[in-house]
């Protein structure tokens, strides 16, 4: 798996992944909404730790910085 990820890109996955819990242990959020954020937050925290996004794959997406 190459990383195709940036930093950027993977900050924004983790608060997502995080504002989400929140919502959801704080009560602001139930039922079906919960449990589809909650995927997405698990998601979110997976591709996040990786780098590497499998969606951008096929896509030939990338946001991390290319080293000279």
């Amino acid at each position: 798996m190459k990383q195709n990820m940036g930093a950027a890109d993977r900050m924004i996955r983790l608060v997502l992944a995080i504002v989400a819990a929140v919502l959801y242990f704080t009560g602001q959020i139930s039922g079906t909404a919960a449990i589809v954020l909650g995927i997405l937050a698990i998601i979110f925290i997976a591709t996040s730790s990786t780098g590497f996004c499998p969606l951008y794959y096929p896509l030939k997406i990338s946001t991390k910085k290319k080293t000279v």
